[in-house]
């Protein structure tokens, strides 16, 4: 390479701790340094530093989403907006999210990792805080300081699973992308309790949203003292199959040949439709189901449902480590047997998890117990997909495509999932309802969500679906073999030039 030509590294975002300076450390394979992660050069205690912090933004990346739910009657009465304009609190969020994740992206498979995540959380820490001081009659404005918080809010998810990628292999990256992603139903439901508890207190429910902000400060300073820029790749490389980078519309060619990351991606967005509806709208359902069996009052104040958020948070945060924790523990027992473990364990998840869903549904107006014990197992069965989804685009994905692999997962699941559900669920709920009375607030948003149970049964058979190709692709990712007519790497006159593979005699 000519000494003028720019590298994809010497880019603004570099610091001195980043990939490039990794890449001057020798070849790749060289004798492991002690105390150091073979190849990463982040050694193994900062490694371990490195995971804690993540998952702890990680947990407050998701207390921070899910604040909203545990106050939305007390929203719906402060601005005095029905079930469909309150479904847009969460999909203008997702929208945000989802749409900015390429770029995301895009840049956290080029430039400084660590730099991006922690603009992100800064970005997103002061837009919140702006958000508990929205005045009445102002809902707009809400809902436009709830799309700026998805911006940041993307920089985050699309690269911190990337960087655990870079920091671990095989068994012992399972083990910590677990413990991540133990972080999304902890933080889910503690988004609710806190959320509500500290509005009930309040009695105000801006004082909801001033809650996370802090701890968001305190997660960019861990970002910048602590965590260390780890190799791209590195824990994985090989001297024979070295990795190159290619250009993003090659790499989104290359991610739409891999079935296994299709069809996962998909069987995901069923899981973030279902998670997406019962988010928002579980607490507040419970809320009027409680109303029309006469255990408690309508809401006729600023801040309501604290008792039912407080309980659903609860539950979410039980059943998401139970979840967790039991789908990679099957998960590897299980591989010991077959190599199709993962998208198999994915499969039951969700297919278990539909008649549940429906039965605590169903059981609302007569049974608030069975209801509770039904969305237990509900939920426990969805949770089974957290870790392993991630696991699987992991390893069938070559690292120099993994944010953007995160990234494309992210805009589809979301774009057909929980972007749309909140609202579509609203919208149904509105155009179900016959007349404005507590008995039909409760029917119109009980028939609504049933249609979760049915989308739980379509994410099982995308996930069905996968296990058919994960062996091929996941073979591929590992020995670097080229896909169908991917270009390859191959020098020309002291540079490098691509040429596709059918081009080329073996």
């Amino acid at each position: 390479m000519a000494s003028g030509e720019p590298t994809s590294d010497s880019a603004p975002f570099l610091s001195d701790d980043s990939e490039a300076e990794a890449e001057e450390q020798g070849a790749v394979g060289a004798k492991q340094q002690p105390g150091e992660e073979s190849g990463s050069g982040v050694s193994s205690v900062r490694a371990t530093l490195t995971v804690a912090i993540l998952c702890y933004i990680n947990l407050l990346n998701y207390m921070d989403r899910f604040t909203v739910a545990g106050v939305l009657p007390g929203i719906e009465h402060y601005f005095s907006i029905e079930d469909g304009e309150s479904g847009l609190l969460q999909t203008v969020f997702i929208c945000s999210y989802m749409f900015l994740a390429p770029v995301f992206g895009y840049l956290g498979d080029r430039y400084n990792r660590k730099y991006i995540m922690s603009g992100g959380i800064l970005f997103w820490s002061v837009v919140t805080l702006g958000s508990s001081y929205t005045p009445q009659g102002h809902f707009w404005l809400l809902l436009l300081t709830r799309g700026l918080v998805g911006v940041g809010e993307a920089s985050y998810s699309t690269i911190a699973p990337t960087i655990i990628a870079d920091l671990y292999v095989k068994e012992k990256r399972t083990n910590m992308l677990s413990i991540f992603y133990f972080a999304i139903p902890v933080g889910s439901g503690l988004g609710y309790i806190v959320g509500s508890q500290v509005g009930g207190v309040a009695q105000d429910w801006h004082w909801a949203l001033r809650v996370t902000p802090g701890f968001g400060l305190v997660a960019v300073v861990l970002l910048l003292s602590v965590v260390q820029e780890p190799k791209r790749g590195g824990v994985e490389a090989r001297p024979e199959h070295q990795l190159h980078r290619t250009s993003w519309l090659m790499d989104l060619q290359a991610l739409s040949r891999n079935y296994s990351f299709v069809l996962s991606t998909f069987g995901f967005t069923a899981v973030a439709f279902v998670t997406g509806s019962l988010a928002l709208w579980a607490p507040t359902f419970l809320f009027r189901a409680a109303v029309f069996a006469g255990v408690k009052d309508p809401c006729e104040k600023g801040n309501c449902a604290s008792s039912e958020s407080l309980i659903f948070g609860i539950i979410t945060c039980i059943t998401g480590v139970l979840g967790v924790a039991s789908g990679v523990m099957i998960s590897r027992k299980l591989r010991t047997r077959t190599p199709r473990a993962d998208p198999l364990v994915c499969a039951t998840g969700l297919l278990m998890s539909a008649p549940f869903l429906y039965l605590a549904v169903v059981f609302a107006q007569t049974s608030t117990v069975a209801t509770y014990v039904f969305i237990f197992f509900g939920e426990t069965f969805l949770s089974m997909n957290w870790a392993i989804v991630a696991d699987i685009l992991l390893y069938v994905v070559v690292p120099t495509r993994r944010s953007t692999a995160e990234a494309l997962q992210i805009v589809i699941s979301h774009l057909l999932g929980d972007a749309g559900s909140p609202y579509l669920i609203g919208v149904l709920s509105d155009s179900l309802r016959k007349r404005n009375s507590f008995l039909w607030r409760f029917r119109s948003l009980q028939f609504s969500l049933l249609l979760c149970a049915f989308v739980s049964v379509a994410g099982g058979a995308f996930f069905l679906a996968t296990a058919i190709y994960i062996e091929r692709d996941r073979h591929r990712a590992e020995n670097g073999v080229t896909t169908d007519d991917e270009p390859i790497v191959v020098p020309k006159s002291g540079r490098s030039t691509r040429v596709s593979v059918s081009s080329v005699l073996i």
